[in-house]
């Protein structure tokens, strides 16, 4: 599996971190980590395919994890390069995802789910276990930050573990579900005196990583405050493994 991050960012503009959006290449399938507003020309950005993306996964219903997903619906709906395609866009997340969907859609007469192709919307809860793509299975955990939120973990053939937490307050159940993970993708939103709880700080992700010990730690979700610091070297004396500040258009094996 190959990612690529998109946007490394928040709600907040910012010139070099867009809001968040998460592009993953399998062998079998292209998934997408939320679509903020940003996401779509990112994509685009990057020379990703993604007239052929596969599937869209939604963490949470926050605009900047998920509010591009009605702009890329109009544009595969009359885009050039999406006319001929067949294969169906498979679109999971919470409970309550196609009624916002199905809500734009009606709110100017857009019809999003009309396009050339099908288009398939999975919601799913927390603890769920389902086929993003052939090859690539998903589990789910709840998280502390809205009533719906979810990370995500993924797991390949060869049993290769990427987990995903997306906004997230701090959680003991991070632990077991993303331990000994190829590579965790985890928010860390603030350097310290995080003024929510629902998110994390430096200090809460040091924690986390000490009890999932990941091959590979990539930090993102990063608001402004980080610009003035050295994310890896202030983990550096917190926790002794791999940490990696995501930064557009960084690609990383797992």
């Amino acid at each position: 599996m190959k990612l690529t991050i998109l946007g490394s960012g928040t709600s907040v503009p910012h010139p070099k971190r867009a809001s968040p959006a998460h592009w993953l290449e399998t062998p079998n399938g292209k998934i997408l980590l939320d679509i903020s507003a940003d996401a779509p020309h990112r994509m685009a950005q990057e020379a990703l395919d993604w007239t052929n993306l596969d599937a869209i996964w939604i963490s949470h219903f926050h605009l900047d994890h998920m509010g591009g997903l009605p702009t890329f619906l109009f544009g595969t709906k009359w885009a050039p390069q999406t006319q001929s395609r067949t294969k169906p866009l498979k679109i999971f997340g919470p409970e309550g995802l196609r009624e916002i969907v199905e809500t734009i859609s009606n709110s100017n007469s857009y019809g999003l789910l009309e396009q050339p192709f099908q288009i398939r919307i999975v919601e799913v809860g927390a603890n769920a276990n389902f086929e993003v793509v052939r090859g690539i299975t998903a589990t789910t955990l709840k998280t502390p930050h809205t009533k719906e939120s979810l990370a995500l973990g993924l797991k390949d053939e060869d049993s290769k573990l990427f987990v995903y937490t997306s906004d997230t307050g701090f959680s003991e159940d991070l632990g077991p579900f993303a331990k000994h993970a190829a590579l965790l993708l985890m928010e860390c939103s603030f350097r310290k005196n995080k003024p929510v709880q629902k998110h994390l700080e430096l200090a809460d992700a040091m924690r986390l990583a000490h009890e999932c010990a990941p091959e590979k730690l990539v930090l993102t979700h990063l608001y402004p405050e980080w610009d003035n610091f050295d994310l890896a070297a202030e983990a550096r004396p917190l926790w002794p493994g791999e940490t990696v500040e995501a930064k557009d258009g960084l690609q990383l094996e797992i």
